[in-house]
């Protein structure tokens, strides 16, 4: 052992000679990985093999689009970035669709891609392909390794952008290069990248400071930057001394605490009421952490409420996302933590005694009273067999305290952003904007590695479960307590809607003939169980988390009870020309 603590010390002093394996996976040491996601292939086979000497996990998977999804989530649990790796040509290419959600999450990320090798690019070999121009535009930067003495460099710069610039890189390697040998050495990553982006430009923060103290109405908006910097307790520092109401944004419910008095949850689709009819009044917006992204903002339940008026702070780590989708008044490029705590600084200073403004706390308050009696008026009105909205309640009411929540897209999945409630950070794990189906499970799978002593439950339609339950597999195998909720309607509901609204109930491939999926799980070694009783929903959900074993729960919910669609701003009644389909105009509905 003191050999190789001493070998571990001559790696951070000095060159010295290694092969190109060693020199990726001492580098991942370096960065603190400790887990590395995948399939098992011949490409990487020599840098696998150092892995457990390491104390790296290799995490094998069943399908590779799962290992993204799967870092994204224990990226945004733990701050490190996660990284991936597969067979060059079809095992790389599996994860395009993870890895381009991952991009728009803003979730750093190293794919290590091993590509064709060198004697033989250009022959159309087994399994070539141009991989790094399939990811140029779904990753924050294609690194390729030009020279077998540039991988330790080349995999530096790789993390050096994916924190930089919060996204994925890929890291490209042709697959011959994991052989031979270089001399090089291992640095720490505070030598070669700097994440710190401090708390902005000091004149834009002065003028921050007196917009917000000037404000008649504040209301703040908090993203994920605010949950990745840690910076939750430093935004309750400005609420309290404004009296500012806090929404959260689209799918970050995690993004400021339930429980406080000021809180109103989430704007977006399928979000709060009252976090939009508390939004729409402020004159002043303190948008912190967030991209403001045009879907997350869009007008929901009829409610235009994103004030076209009101004057913007936003605050974002990344300058491209800075007045990018709504004109803003004041721009801090910024870490959110480090803004805030410069705010509340400033704000103190200029205006020592904080707004006690009770007129204001008293709407917040009625406000959340009203959107929480309709929220479970709506969720217990009958449904067959079960309410899906009922089915959402039970679950949030049983689940305990610090508990993560990983969401899918879907008509059951979205409808979870009015119900999931939080009061710490690092707990929400949705899907966000870029809206593939199959994100919850994996996803999960990677927060409970992540964290393993909360308790991980995933939201997901049966429609997304398709795509996800050959990973129970992989959560038996290795021991990973998920607790899936598979809301099964027997239909691609979420897409059925836009045909009950669009297309006069004609529907194309929107319903599903699924098995017992209950039966299925058991089958794979995990716990199933099958509810058809809105009463058992809860019970169900907490012996499950109680007993720390994979399980599937097969919740049977109404297909009929459905979300408005998700797209009403992009989609138009059908109009049909030729005389073939006239019947399918919407003009001819209820003329036959």
């Amino acid at each position: 052992m003191a050999k190789v603590e001493s070998e571990v010390k001559q790696l951070r002093g000095k060159k010295v000679k290694m092969t190109p394996s060693e020199a990726i996976v001492e580098t991942l040491v370096a960065e603190g990985v400790k887990e590395v996601y995948g399939i098992l292939g011949s490409a990487f086979m020599d840098m696998l093999d150092l892995l457990p000497t390491a104390d790296i996990r290799f995490l094998p998977v069943r399908h590779e689009q799962t290992t993204a999804h799967m870092a994204d989530a224990y990226t945004r649990v733990t701050g490190v970035a996660g990284v991936v790796v597969g067979q060059n040509g079809p095992g790389i290419t599996n994860m395009v669709t993870s890895v381009a959600a991952a991009n728009q999450a803003h979730t750093p990320m190293v794919v290590i891609s091993p590509s064709a090798g060198t004697p033989t690019v250009g022959w159309d070999g087994f399994q070539e392909c141009n991989q790094v121009s399939v990811f140029e535009d779904i990753t924050k930067e294609t690194v390729q390794v030009t020279h077998v003495s540039r991988v330790a460099d080349c995999l530096r710069t790789a993390f050096r952008i994916a924190y930089a610039e919060r996204g994925p890189v890929l890291f490209d390697i042709p697959r011959d290069y994991f052989y031979g040998e270089l001399e090089d050495q291992i640095l720490e990553p505070y030598q070669y990248r700097v994440d710190s982006r401090g708390s902005g430009d000091p004149a834009q923060l002065d003028n921050a400071v007196e917009l917000l103290k000037n404000a008649e109405y504040p209301v703040i908006i908090s993203g994920r930057g605010t949950v990745d910097s840690d910076g939750i307790d430093t935004v309750k520092e400005i609420a309290e001394h404004l009296t500012a109401p806090v929404a959260v944004s689209y799918m970050h419910n995690d993004a400021f605490p339930d429980n406080h008095p000021l809180a109103v949850g989430p704007i977006g689709y399928m979000g709060s009421k009252a976090a939009m009819n508390t939004l729409k009044k402020a004159d002043v917006v303190l948008a912190i952490g967030t991209r403001l992204s045009v879907f997350g903002t869009l007008p929901c339940y009829d409610i235009d409420y994103f004030p076209e008026d009101a004057k913007i702070i936003q605050v974002d780590i990344n300058p491209r996302n800075i007045a990018r989708t709504h004109p803003i008044e004041v721009g801090l490029i910024a870490d959110a933590k480090s803004a805030c705590d410069e705010l509340v600084k400033r704000l103190q200073e200029e205006a020592p005694n904080p707004v006690q403004n009770q007129d204001r706390l008293q709407e917040v308050t009625h406000e959340r009273e009203k959107w929480e009696e309709e929220l479970v008026s709506l969720a217990m009105e009958d449904g067959n067999p079960i309410n899906p909205r009922r089915a959402l309640l039970e679950l949030t009411r049983a689940v305990p305290e610090g508990t993560m929540i990983s969401s899918d897209i879907g008509n059951v999945s979205s409808t979870a952003n009015a119900y999931l409630k939080f009061n710490q950070g690092r707990k929400h794990i949705a899907a966000l904007t870029f809206g593939n189906t199959g994100f919850a499970y994996p996803a999960a799978l990677g927060a409970q590695l992540g964290d393993p002593n909360s308790p991980a439950v995933a939201i997901v339609g049966d429609g997304a479960w398709g795509m996800s339950l050959h990973e129970v597999s992989t959560a038996v195998e290795q021991n990973i307590p998920v607790v899936a909720c598979v809301f099964n309607n027997n239909a691609w509901c979420a897409e059925k809607k836009n045909q009950v609204d669009y297309y006069d109930n004609r529907f194309v491939g929107a319903d599903i003939d699924s098995p017992d999926f209950a039966e299925v799980a058991r089958s794979m070694g995990a716990q199933g169980y099958r509810v058809d009783k809105p009463e058992d929903v809860g019970p169900v959900i907490a012996e499950a988390i109680k007993s720390k074993k994979p399980t599937v729960i097969d919740i049977q919910v109404d297909g009929t009870q459905l979300a408005p669609p998700f797209r009403k701003d992009a989609l138009k009644m059908p109009t049909r020309y030729l005389a073939k389909y006239k019947h399918l105009d919407f003009e001819s509905w209820g003329k036959e």
